[in-house]
């Protein structure tokens, strides 16, 4: 499989309003789509990214009533989010202590420092340095100046209780290689990197065998997706789960990317997701967010969908 990093990383909200306060106002990203989970149109799907909604920056939302998520194994269980530089960590310190944010000390992890934090639901996020690798695109209305911004996403770390059989996946399905560890804790971390590597392109796997198993809930994530740049690698990557006989959900057009839903051994949800077509299919750049948005197939139920929304 042709995977290049992480696409994006999709979340769980109880509160769409609050969401949508603390990443744009709070962390100062981009809400680059307003739109509608595919398969349950009551609620909302929120994406926020980068100031031009790249590929790889996208933190997602879905917003449904439940309870808080309970933490544990087989599940993913923090988000990592790339800024430049130890001066933007230690500006966003002072940021979290302003705010009232819950948050931890700057430490290395990993050979990297981070900045661990949670949003008010208690979704665990670090901001990491990246060193500043790859390009940056900062949102001119964001509220946090431009050197200071988040650049995007990575590492994602997932928990499970035994690493044997998703290392098999991730290295002899996905094509990802195992390129280090480190411990957290009472936990070995492994780290798994795709395309050119760093912090951008790389899932870090803990074992943690002592953990309850998690149930999902508010604060808690629902996927992770990979990057594949295109249409011929994404078919291929469909070949590849074929030919292996791995369940999944076949290919699935969300207008916005193509994707392919699939369950490593643990349980825990992989999307692999296009690069394009992008969030301006639908909309001009300097308009995206700003109404709801549906794709083709959505278009005739708007008013029915819009007025089961909540206003944000």
């Amino acid at each position: 499989m042709k995977l290049t990093g992480i696409h994006h990383l999709t979340a769980i909200t109880a509160d769409a309003a609050g969401n949508h306060a603390f990443y744009t106002q709070a962390l100062g990203l981009r809400l680059v789509k307003k739109t509608v989970n595919q398969d349950d149109v009551s609620a909302y799907h929120l994406f926020y990214a980068d100031g031009l909604a790249s590929p790889g920056t996208d933190i997602t939302f879905f917003d449904w009533p439940v309870g808080r998520e309970r933490r544990g194994a087989h599940s993913i269980s923090r988000t990592g989010l790339r800024v430049n530089g130890e001066r933007s960590l230690q500006w966003w310190k002072e940021r979290f202590a302003s705010l009232n944010i819950r948050h931890e000390a700057v430490v290395e992890r990993d050979g990297r420092l981070t900045l661990d934090f949670e949003d008010f639901e208690g979704q665990r996020l670090s901001l990491v340095d990246d060193g500043g690798q790859g390009e940056a695109h900062p949102w001119e209305r964001s509220p946090v100046p431009a050197e200071h911004q988040i650049r995007g996403l990575g590492p994602i770390t997932m928990s499970v209780p035994r690493l044997d059989r998703t290392a098999r996946v991730l290295t002899e399905a996905m094509d990802m290689r195992a390129e280090r560890e480190y411990r957290v804790g009472d936990a070995t971390v492994h780290v798994f990197a795709m395309g050119e590597g760093g912090a951008a392109a790389e899932l870090h796997v803990a074992v943690e065998p002592h953990l309850p198993m998690a149930k999902p809930g508010a604060g808690g994530v629902h996927h992770v997706a990979f990057r594949t740049p295109d249409e011929k690698t994404y078919q291929e990557c469909w070949e590849r789960l074929q030919n292996l006989r791995a369940p999944s959900s076949g290919p699935v057009d969300r207008y916005y990317f193509k994707s392919l839903y699939f369950r490593e051994p643990n349980g825990i949800l992989f999307e692999i997701a296009t690069d394009g077509p992008g969030f301006d299919a639908d909309e001009p750049m300097d308009r995206l967010g700003k109404r709801l948005a549906l794709p083709p197939f959505l278009e005739p139920r708007r008013a029915e969908i819009e007025a089961g929304l909540k206003p944000l």
